[in-house]
């Protein structure tokens, strides 16, 4: 099922790419693109304002009972959630009943170039997560697979405090690679890294001139059938 979704990264697009500053392959199909969102981490930020004026960013429970200490929202057509009932999409805010804000354009733009400079080309996500971390937070090593279809790639973007983040395999206990990832940097992965296991490390104390002591992350998927 991936063989088509296997990346090829043609001599223009590394040379767009090279002017934002670089990119390292993590894995089959996975790429770190360096500085790919800085020169719209303004428009950024203030688009996830928006959305959190809409949407306030919450703790949610897993189906175990404990409380994930990365603060989410979301925005488009699916957000992501989990409570003591499972981890799914829904198309509206379960704590206000109204659907999720709509994927704002500077969102949708971003994860259509950065997938393509990565090498894979038409996609366009119709949900986005977005994580607030604050000094002390993390996310542990899990797989994106409970949407509709793994044929599409997933696009993240860091804004904010630096971070570490771990790239492992299909399984969890396959190595992982640790990469630290700075304020504009993207990753791309999918086809053959599609559900390969990823995760935070816990957030170190610092302090960015845009986001204080935070970071925050946009995980763009394509969460529902085509």
């Amino acid at each position: 099922m991936f063989g088509p979704m296997m990346p090829y990264i043609c001599p223009i697009m590394l040379s767009l790419f090279d002017a934002h500053g670089g990119m390292e392959a993590l894995g089959p199909g996975a790429t770190v693109l360096r500085g790919f969102a800085r020169k719209r981490d303004v428009v950024l930020l203030a688009e996830i304002e928006q959305v959190s004026a809409k949407a306030p960013f919450r703790h949610m429970v897993t189906p175990g009972g404990f409380e994930m200490s990365v603060a989410m929202t979301n925005c488009g057509a699916a957000g992501w959630v989990t409570d003591r009932a499972g981890y799914r999409y829904r198309s509206d805010d379960p704590l206000s009943g109204k659907r999720w804000p709509a994927m704002p354009v500077p969102f949708l733009t971003l994860a259509d170039e950065a997938a393509r400079a990565a090498g894979f080309a038409g996609f366009v996500p119709d949900a986005c997560l977005i994580n607030r971390y604050e000094p002390g937070t993390k996310l542990s090593l899990h797989q994106d697979k409970d949407e509709a279809s793994y044929a599409h790639p997933i696009v993240s973007v860091s804004l904010g405090l630096s971070a570490t983040f771990q790239f492992g395999g299909p399984k969890r206990s396959d190595p992982v690679r640790r990469v630290v990832l700075e304020h504009g940097d993207v990753v791309v992965w999918g086809g053959p890294s599609r559900l390969f296991h990823h995760g935070v490390l816990t957030l170190k104390s610092g302090e960015h001139p845009m986001t204080g002591a935070r970071r925050f992350n946009l995980t763009l998927r394509r969460a529902l059938q085509e």
